[in-house]
């Protein structure tokens, strides 16, 4: 691929669901929230770290977390999601991009996140070495509906913005 055929903008979307489970922390974008139960993974399951990795990885078009970092490996047992992220981060430099932005949705019945949700701008902000004013995160019910609804897990999904150094 030529230099004038590599593209300036690169956009990618992640997206992840967890089961929840007593037993467990609840980690949801770096940060430890409070709560009866947890998400169920082989990592330490922050949902919103995986979705924010898979957007990283599908705008370079480098797969996805489960083909860097597969559940059937030891090494990735309860390790914390940042670890991926911050590879995924280090391809993204290496191709030569950086985040540009990122906006992110938690999909969770209970607990409320209203109040963790600047906590976790910050963190992904921190992790991805960018500002906090180039990161949204939202939270969602799932409107008693479905698994989120019910309680039964939690979800993500994640866009970003890459632009060419």
């Amino acid at each position: 691929m030529d230099s004038y055929s590599v593209p300036q903008w690169r956009i990618g979307e992640g997206h992840d669901v967890h089961r929840l489970a007593e037993g467990r922390k609840l980690i949801v974008g770096g940060i430890e929230i409070p709560h009866t139960v947890g998400a169920v993974g082989h990592s330490d399951a922050d949902v919103l770290l995986h979705a924010v990795t898979d957007a990283l990885l599908g705008a370079i078009a480098a797969g996805d977390i489960g083909e860097l970092f597969p559940d059937t490996d030891d090494q990735n047992k309860d390790v914390n999601s940042a670890v991926f992220l911050t590879a995924a981060l280090k391809l993204v430099l290496e191709r030569g991009y950086h985040v540009s932005n990122l906006d992110c949705t938690i999909f969770a019945q209970s607990p409320k996140l209203s109040p963790y949700k600047q906590m976790i701008r910050k963190r992904l902000a921190e992790l991805l070495g960018i500002s906090i004013d180039v990161v949204n995160v939202k939270a969602k019910t799932g409107e008693q509906v479905g698994p989120i609804g019910r309680k039964e897990a939690i979800g993500a999904s994640a866009s970003v913005l890459l632009m060419r150094d």
